[in-house]
């Protein structure tokens, strides 16, 4: 999978975020095992709790599309927000995509395109192997 394309579709997902009142518009791509590619956009609410980030309503996209435990295996997300760069996922989003195995997340920074392996994200994760 080119990184290119991944970064593009986060950036066109961004540009559907719900954002009136941060004004920080956020989009998520991910990429799952079987080819599949699932986007998401922020959508905040005015009660901000009930607020969502990209990377999380790209997962629950994914999880509602899946027909195979492959089909819910991510190997790469890309976040984009055009209000800042580097964008990355908060913690409560590497949270969620570490439940599904994320391998890397693709960010645009100054530089260029830059690829963090999820492990240096969110070291010493939770995950289903504690219970």
């Amino acid at each position: 999978m080119d990184e290119t394309h991944l970064i593009e579709a986060a950036r066109d997902a961004s540009s559907r975020a719900y954002a009136p009142y941060s004004n920080f518009r956020v989009g998520a791509a991910l990429l799952t095992a079987n080819g599949e590619i699932h986007v998401g956009c922020n959508v905040e609410n005015a009660s901000y709790g009930l607020s969502m980030c990209a990377e999380r309503a790209a997962v629950f996209a994914m999880s509602a599309n899946a027909t195979d435990e492959d089909d819910r295996k991510v190997l790469l997300v890309a976040v984009v927000s055009p209000d800042a760069a580097p964008c990355l996922p908060c913690g409560a989003c590497r949270q969620v995509l570490r439940e599904f195995g994320c391998e890397e997340v693709v960010v645009e920074e100054s530089s260029g395109i830059r690829r963090y392996p999820f492990g240096e994200l969110l070291p010493h994760a939770f995950g289903p192997e504690a219970l």
